[in-house]
């Protein structure tokens, strides 16, 4: 089940609230169709290279899994959501320190504004490079089903920091990842390049 494609709508719906409900200054409509049209490509997109992500995955998987961690357990699906997301975490490094990966990944970077519709302006070959990425969790023994749905999640949490609409989260700022956060990782001032 891909989390993500079931939540589509979701997230139109959440787009279309942000720019109606006092965002409009930040939703250009070039910009706007922009990260639509590359949300749509890397949804296409996203068909066959997940299904390749799932082979390669699958293979490791039974070859050289150290162990089995049962997709009934809580503790495997609390675990994967923390490598994922730490997996997640250096791939988007890589994804601004690699000058081939960055060139893919620079098309969610070129936005005139930070809004929810730019959580969707995905490049269409991110997946291609990304799946390098959470290989390891096959070695781990996660299967693959709880690391696709982990990885899914993972999209979904991310969608939030592309907003203006959620100011800074008090003590969170410390510990986790925040739209705070986000809005600097995509601000353009030469103090924060």
């Amino acid at each position: 089940m891909d989390v993500v494609k079931i939540l589509i709508p979701f997230f139109l719906v959440m787009v279309l609230a942000e720019r109606f409900a006092g965002g409009a200054r930040f939703y250009g409509l070039n910009d706007s169709i922009s990260d639509l049209g590359a949300g749509i490509g890397q949804q296409i997109f996203a068909l066959p290279l997940t299904a390749l992500l799932v082979v390669i995955y699958s293979w490791i998987y039974r070859s050289t899994a150290l162990t089995h961690w049962a997709a009934s357990s809580p503790w495997t699906w609390i675990t994967a959501l923390l490598l994922v997301d730490f997996c997640y975490y250096w791939f988007h490094r890589a994804s601004h320190r690699v000058n081939f990966i960055w060139a893919t990944h620079i098309v969610h970077h070129q936005s005139e504004e930070l809004n929810l519709a730019v959580a969707l302006r995905q490049s269409w070959l991110q997946g291609l490079f990304s799946m390098f990425f959470y290989f390891p969790l096959a070695v781990l023994g996660f299967p693959v089903e709880v690391t696709l749905t982990a990885i899914a999640l993972n999209a979904v949490g991310q969608f939030w920091f592309h907003t203006r609409r959620i100011s800074r989260m008090g003590w969170l700022e410390w510990v986790l990842n925040t739209p705070s956060h986000h809005r600097v990782h995509h601000a353009k001032n030469p103090r924060y390049l």
